[in-house]
Protein backbone atom coordinates (compact mmCIF):
# COMPACT_ATOMS: atom_id res chain seq x y z
CA UNK A 1 0.00 0.00 0.00
CA UNK A 2 1.17 3.33 -1.00
CA UNK A 3 0.46 6.54 0.74
CA UNK A 4 1.62 10.07 -0.42
CA UNK A 5 2.14 12.82 2.19
CA UNK A 6 1.01 15.75 1.32
CA UNK A 7 3.60 18.08 2.40
CA UNK A 8 7.12 19.96 1.87
CA UNK A 9 7.92 20.76 5.01
CA UNK A 10 10.97 18.18 5.67
CA UNK A 11 10.41 18.41 9.52
CA UNK A 12 6.91 17.14 8.96
CA UNK A 13 7.72 14.80 6.89
CA UNK A 14 9.94 13.22 9.26
CA UNK A 15 8.37 13.32 12.28
CA UNK A 16 5.16 11.55 9.93
CA UNK A 17 7.79 8.96 9.43
CA UNK A 18 9.15 8.17 12.30
CA UNK A 19 5.88 7.38 13.88
CA UNK A 20 4.24 5.85 10.98
CA UNK A 21 7.27 3.53 10.42
CA UNK A 22 5.93 0.67 12.31
CA UNK A 23 3.73 0.44 9.25
CA UNK A 24 5.72 -2.03 7.35
CA UNK A 25 2.56 -2.77 4.52
CA UNK A 26 2.73 0.93 3.93
CA UNK A 27 5.21 2.67 1.71
CA UNK A 28 5.86 6.43 2.11
CA UNK A 29 5.77 8.50 -0.80
CA UNK A 30 6.87 12.34 -0.53
CA UNK A 31 7.24 15.13 -2.89
CA UNK A 32 10.28 13.72 -3.84
CA UNK A 33 8.86 11.35 -5.50
CA UNK A 34 7.37 12.85 -8.36
CA UNK A 35 8.07 15.24 -11.08
CA UNK A 36 4.84 17.57 -10.50
CA UNK A 37 3.44 17.87 -6.82
CA UNK A 38 1.36 21.70 -6.55
CA UNK A 39 1.69 23.75 -4.15
CA UNK A 40 -1.40 23.98 -2.06
CA UNK A 41 -3.09 27.27 -1.02
CA UNK A 42 -4.06 27.21 2.22
CA UNK A 43 -7.17 29.13 2.07
CA UNK A 44 -9.43 27.48 4.36
CA UNK A 45 -10.57 28.59 7.99
CA UNK A 46 -9.47 25.74 10.11
CA UNK A 47 -7.14 23.10 10.36
CA UNK A 48 -9.35 20.54 8.58
CA UNK A 49 -10.50 22.49 5.97
CA UNK A 50 -6.69 22.99 4.58
CA UNK A 51 -5.91 19.58 5.81
CA UNK A 52 -8.66 18.72 2.83
CA UNK A 53 -7.71 20.79 0.60
CA UNK A 54 -3.82 19.68 0.31
CA UNK A 55 -5.16 15.98 0.69
CA UNK A 56 -8.05 15.99 -2.25
CA UNK A 57 -5.23 18.03 -4.90
CA UNK A 58 -2.27 16.01 -4.04
CA UNK A 59 -3.91 12.74 -4.49
CA UNK A 60 -5.59 14.17 -7.72
CA UNK A 61 -2.22 14.59 -8.86
CA UNK A 62 -0.76 11.52 -7.93
CA UNK A 63 -3.62 8.97 -7.99
CA UNK A 64 -2.78 7.78 -4.77
CA UNK A 65 -3.89 7.47 -1.30
CA UNK A 66 -2.97 10.77 0.18
CA UNK A 67 -2.33 12.00 3.83
CA UNK A 68 -1.79 15.08 4.24
CA UNK A 69 -2.43 17.54 7.52
CA UNK A 70 -2.40 21.23 8.94
CA UNK A 71 -1.18 21.74 12.40
CA UNK A 72 -0.38 24.90 14.23
CA UNK A 73 -0.23 26.63 17.34
CA UNK A 74 -3.32 28.67 19.57
CA UNK A 75 -2.21 31.19 21.62
CA UNK A 76 -5.20 32.34 24.42
CA UNK A 77 -3.79 35.46 24.81
CA UNK A 78 -3.71 36.24 21.60
CA UNK A 79 -7.51 35.12 20.85
CA UNK A 80 -6.43 31.72 18.93
CA UNK A 81 -3.57 33.04 17.05
CA UNK A 82 -1.52 32.31 15.03
CA UNK A 83 -3.60 29.84 14.11
CA UNK A 84 -3.73 28.72 10.90
CA UNK A 85 -1.67 30.84 9.72
CA UNK A 86 1.07 29.25 11.99
CA UNK A 87 3.86 28.91 9.24
CA UNK A 88 3.22 32.50 7.95
CA UNK A 89 2.37 34.74 11.02
CA UNK A 90 5.08 37.32 10.39
CA UNK A 91 4.54 36.66 6.30
CA UNK A 92 4.35 34.12 3.46
CA UNK A 93 7.87 33.51 3.13
CA UNK A 94 8.90 33.90 6.65
CA UNK A 95 11.42 31.23 8.48
CA UNK A 96 10.38 29.79 11.36
CA UNK A 97 12.46 32.29 13.51
CA UNK A 98 10.52 35.23 12.56
CA UNK A 99 7.46 34.01 13.19
CA UNK A 100 9.20 32.66 16.64
CA UNK A 101 9.83 36.88 16.91
CA UNK A 102 6.70 37.75 16.43
CA UNK A 103 5.10 35.46 18.39
CA UNK A 104 7.08 36.24 21.44
CA UNK A 105 7.08 40.33 20.76
CA UNK A 106 3.03 40.04 21.19
CA UNK A 107 3.20 38.10 24.38
CA UNK A 108 5.85 40.78 25.76
CA UNK A 109 2.96 41.63 28.66
CA UNK A 110 1.78 38.53 29.14
CA UNK A 111 4.08 38.26 32.40
CA UNK A 112 2.92 35.18 34.13
CA UNK A 113 2.23 31.62 32.53
CA UNK A 114 -1.19 31.54 33.02
CA UNK A 115 -1.22 34.32 31.05
CA UNK A 116 0.89 32.45 27.90
CA UNK A 117 -1.58 29.53 27.97
CA UNK A 118 -1.53 27.57 24.12
CA UNK A 119 -1.95 24.33 22.55
CA UNK A 120 -0.54 23.06 19.13
CA UNK A 121 -3.52 21.42 17.27
CA UNK A 122 -3.32 19.01 14.17
CA UNK A 123 -5.99 18.11 12.09
CA UNK A 124 -5.48 14.69 9.61
CA UNK A 125 -7.15 13.58 6.45
CA UNK A 126 -6.55 9.95 4.50
CA UNK A 127 -7.97 10.90 0.99
CA UNK A 128 -8.87 8.13 -1.75
CA UNK A 129 -8.77 9.59 -5.48
CA UNK A 130 -12.16 7.47 -6.15
CA UNK A 131 -14.00 7.92 -2.54
CA UNK A 132 -12.52 11.36 -1.21
CA UNK A 133 -11.74 11.55 2.69
CA UNK A 134 -12.14 7.98 3.82
CA UNK A 135 -10.31 8.94 7.77
CA UNK A 136 -9.89 12.25 9.32
CA UNK A 137 -7.90 12.56 12.64
CA UNK A 138 -7.52 14.74 15.50
CA UNK A 139 -4.89 15.91 17.96
CA UNK A 140 -4.42 18.38 20.71
CA UNK A 141 -1.46 18.77 22.51
CA UNK A 142 -1.56 21.29 25.93
CA UNK A 143 0.78 23.30 27.18
CA UNK A 144 2.19 27.08 27.29
CA UNK A 145 4.86 29.58 25.56
CA UNK A 146 7.93 29.98 27.86
CA UNK A 147 10.05 33.46 27.96
CA UNK A 148 12.87 31.91 25.48
CA UNK A 149 13.99 29.51 23.19
CA UNK A 150 15.45 26.53 24.39
CA UNK A 151 16.31 23.19 22.85
CA UNK A 152 17.59 22.00 19.41
CA UNK A 153 15.21 19.60 18.20
CA UNK A 154 11.92 19.96 16.44
CA UNK A 155 10.60 23.09 14.35
CA UNK A 156 8.44 25.31 14.08
CA UNK A 157 7.25 26.62 17.50
CA UNK A 158 8.51 23.92 19.32
CA UNK A 159 11.41 25.31 20.83
CA UNK A 160 9.33 27.50 22.80
CA UNK A 161 6.12 25.68 24.09
CA UNK A 162 6.19 23.91 26.99
CA UNK A 163 3.60 21.05 26.91
CA UNK A 164 1.58 20.67 30.38
CA UNK A 165 2.93 19.08 33.21
CA UNK A 166 6.68 19.50 31.48
CA UNK A 167 9.60 21.78 32.31
CA UNK A 168 11.13 21.22 29.17
CA UNK A 169 10.15 22.32 25.81
CA UNK A 170 8.88 20.30 23.05
CA UNK A 171 12.62 21.06 21.37
CA UNK A 172 14.36 19.41 24.27
CA UNK A 173 12.06 16.04 24.05
CA UNK A 174 13.61 13.06 22.61
CA UNK A 175 11.62 11.84 19.58
CA UNK A 176 9.69 8.95 21.02
CA UNK A 177 8.81 11.08 23.88
CA UNK A 178 7.75 14.15 21.48
CA UNK A 179 5.60 11.50 19.12
CA UNK A 180 3.61 9.79 22.45
CA UNK A 181 2.40 13.29 23.61
CA UNK A 182 2.54 15.48 20.18
CA UNK A 183 -0.29 16.91 18.74
CA UNK A 184 0.65 15.79 15.24
CA UNK A 185 2.08 12.15 17.08
CA UNK A 186 -1.66 11.51 18.55
CA UNK A 187 -3.06 12.32 15.05
CA UNK A 188 -0.79 10.20 13.20
CA UNK A 189 -1.61 7.14 15.32
CA UNK A 190 -5.48 7.56 14.97
CA UNK A 191 -4.08 7.20 11.30
CA UNK A 192 -2.17 3.88 11.48
CA UNK A 193 -5.02 2.73 13.68
CA UNK A 194 -7.31 3.28 10.51
CA UNK A 195 -4.74 1.85 8.18
CA UNK A 196 -4.25 -1.24 9.82
CA UNK A 197 -7.31 -2.38 9.51
CA UNK A 198 -7.75 -0.85 6.15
Amino acid sequence: MQVVIASKNTGKIKEIKSYACRLPKVEWLTFKDFKAFPDIEEKGNSFLENAKLKAKAISECTGIITLADDSGLEVDFLGGMPGVRSSRYAGVYASDKENRDKLMAELKNAKKIADRKARFVCSMVLWEPKKGAIFEARGVCSGHIGFEEKGTGGFGYDCIFIPSGYKRTMAQLDRDEKNRISHRGKAIKAVCEFIVNF
